[in-house]
């Protein structure tokens, strides 16, 4: 089968680990090596990943910086989804060391127009106390938004329209290399009246990416792997029940945490209203359980 595997910003950094290099080199081993290796043993693998932590932070040490101007996230998200390809296929090549494997940078375009510029809606970067974030709103002007305990910084969040790689990516997989790309839901990109490319201030969803991506590659199955079991009709886990299979249809009775699991669900819906292929959701250690359809949670078509 053709797998696309799209791995949460927390996989390199959990929430309450210190920001360092080589916790994030340890957390990407560990995830290459419960999820993706044994996949690609007897699968075509696209590897994407999220990069709200990282880019957040890459933000705030650029903020940090009085002399210069801040660097506009489309930069900042290139330079996490180099950074966090690296340490994936660092991690898969000493995993897999007889497989060819390909990290691309990957451009996506959004409309310049969509009404997410007006509400952000992304958290991204470390959570912070009530305090610490309207104290960093009023010094950077950043908007501020909720997130579990704590409060992070939120940006525009468009819908992906098209990824410009993705004749490449295709290539790649024909010629049998895993490939790592789209991650943080790739670069934002619009369109000029030119015909060329301009930067966007925002960060794309990396869910919503996935679903795009898999389906434009023709992927037999898209895995949103993250760091709870699967999806539940409420949160805490304590305060309601798991859900193992269902239709797009009985997902969207409920209601989900918009920051969180609401993206995925839907994300993981669309690919299977567009397709009438099967998505799922679980955690990164359960891959192989999650793709047979005994852990996390399967989304199907009726």
């Amino acid at each position: 089968m053709r797998l696309v595997i799209a791995l949460g910003g927390n996989a390199l950094l959990r929430r309450g680990e210190p920001v360092d290099a080589e916790r994030q080199r340890h957390n990407a081993l560990a995830a290459v090596t419960a999820s993706i290796a044994p996949l690609a043993t007897r699968h075509d693998i696209v590897v994407t990943h999220g990069n709200g932590p990282q880019i957040g932070l890459l933000a705030l040490q650029a903020a940090a910086y009085r002399d210069a101007r801040p660097t506009p996230l489309d930069l900042l998200g290139a330079e996490s989804e180099g950074m966090i390809g690296y340490l994936i296929e660092q991690a898969l090549a000493s995993a897999l060391p007889e497989r060819e494997i390909a990290t691309l940078l990957t451009l996506t375009e959004i409309d310049p127009h969509d009404p997410a510029f007006a509400t952000p809606s992304k958290p991204i970067g470390p959570l912070y106390t009530e305090a610490q974030a309207r104290r960093l709103s009023e010094e950077c002007s950043w908007a501020i938004m909720r997130d579990g305990d704590g409060w992070r910084r939120a940006v525009p969040s468009p819908m992906p329209l098209r990824m410009r790689e993705i004749g490449a990516i295709r290539l790649l997989l024909r010629s049998g290399v895993i490939v790592i790309c789209a991650g943080g839901g790739g670069v934002p990109v619009a369109v000029t009246a030119e015909g060329g490319l301009r930067g966007i201030e925002a960060v794309i969803d990396k869910d919503y990416a996935a679903a795009l991506l898999a389906e434009s590659v023709d992927a037999d199955r898209l895995i949103l792997l993250t760091d709870v079991s699967g999806v539940w009709t409420r949160w805490p886990p304590g305060e309601g029940r798991a859900i193992g299979h269902a239709t797009p249809a009985q997902l969207r009775r409920y209601s989900f945490a918009a920051g969180s699991m609401a993206p995925k669900v839907e994300a993981a819906c669309r690919f299977v209203e567009r397709t009438g292929r099967s998505a799922a959701i679980g955690a990164i250690g359960d891959a192989q359980a999650v793709l047979e359809g005994t852990a996390g949670t399967t989304i199907a078509p009726g």
